[in-house]
């Protein structure tokens, strides 16, 4: 029994520090990304804890049985009643909230993302662009509005993915086509285009293997969107091409690459809104290093998280600096997690509030 535990343990630690070792080598040069794991070995139980900086911890306990019992195979068991739940709504430390975390506006009504007969539709369309940045064709998809004419110029949102997605990701969780093909319908919006890049700036911006290796990638997109999406698409298409008619909003990481790039040129623009912000969103102070400035250039800062998603320390932080340094923001807690729904909701009210 001593042997095979031990041998149990040492598989253990190995695995985990291979973990670690791979997500290290994943993570930028802050270590904002790197895995570290702890272990505490007992007579009868072992626990081995892994912590993904600021993004996730799970816990896997090894209990020895009695004596004359047979371990359980049970789902409710310590091995498994100890592990959080994973994926896009089971990840992160663990969730406190505050006086200020509640919904600043409702759930949309039913039928809000479902595509209606008898109301004009806009085009979506996969364009290709040069991309100096990473030195090869990249591809973005391009809602513009219903009636889109060159005799008409207009704003642009510009619409970051996580990081398990790609150009097509909103689309998929949020069809950002037929909510605003309905709130235009509604006299809701303003007629907007709609620019969903792909937010990974390398040559393979698949979004493949061990996503969390393309961290540095995302960094590098700052440049890319800066220098290249945003030159291509006012190339393109007949835009507004100042601050007051350019908005930046993301989810997951495209939600800190909307912190981190909107409010550090704020002369590029002036709607930024963070869903669901990763981890990878600067510090608060780093962010706004000048409120002042923040409060004279900001037309609308959006922050929003669910009250099930472990990452909500990360926009929690933010909104407590903004309303300490007295920065006008809004900030929005609802029912969901790290999810579609929660996404899909505040882009909503998001573009209900932009470019007005």
């Amino acid at each position: 029994m001593k042997r095979t535990k031990l041998l149990l343990t040492l598989s253990a630690l190995a695995l985990w520090g291979m973990l670690a070792a791979a997500a290290a080598r994943a993570g930028d040069s802050s270590g904002q990304w790197r895995v570290t794991f702890a272990t505490a070995l007992g007579p009868r139980t072992d626990r081995f804890t892994r912590s993904v900086r600021g993004f996730a911890t799970e816990s896997l306990v090894a209990q020895a049985p009695e004596a004359g019992t047979a371990a359980s195979a049970s789902p409710t068991n310590a091995a498994t009643s100890n592990r959080p739940r994973r994926g896009r709504g089971g990840f992160g430390g663990p969730i406190v909230l505050g006086p200020d975390d509640k919904p600043a506006y409702p759930e949309p009504p039913p039928g809000f993302d479902v595509k209606r007969d008898g109301i004009p539709h806009g085009a979506l369309e996969m364009i290709e662009y040069d991309s100096k940045t990473v030195g090869s064709k990249r591809k973005m998809q391009v809602y513009t509005p219903p009636g889109y004419s060159k005799d008409q110029k207009y704003p642009v949102l510009y619409l970051l993915h996580g990081i398990g997605g790609d150009e097509t990701e909103w689309e998929r969780f949020a069809t950002p086509n037929v909510l605003l093909d309905n709130l235009l319908a509604d006299g809701k919006a303003v007629p907007m285009i709609v620019v969903m890049p792909n937010g990974r700036a390398q040559k393979n911006d698949r979004a493949e293997g061990d996503v969390f290796r393309t961290a540095p990638a995302f960094a590098a997109f700052e440049r890319d969107l800066l220098d290249d999406v945003i030159p291509a698409i006012e190339a393109r298409y007949s835009v507004q091409a100042d601050r007051e008619h350019r908005a930046l909003a993301g989810l997951s990481m495209g939600g800190g690459q909307s912190l981190d790039f909107g409010l550090a040129h704020l002369d590029t623009f002036a709607w930024i809104g963070g869903f669901s912000s990763a981890p990878n969103t600067k510090r608060p102070e780093e962010l706004v290093p000048d409120p002042e400035a923040a409060k004279r250039q900001l037309r609308l800062l959006w922050l929003a998280c669910g009250n099930k998603d472990g990452l909500i320390r990360t926009s929690q932080g933010v909104h407590a600096y903004l309303k300490e340094k007295g920065v006008p923001h809004v900030w929005t807690v609802d029912g969901h997690a790290h999810d579609p729904t929660e996404w899909r909701n505040n882009l909503y009210w998001f573009v209900q509030h932009i470019f007005r």
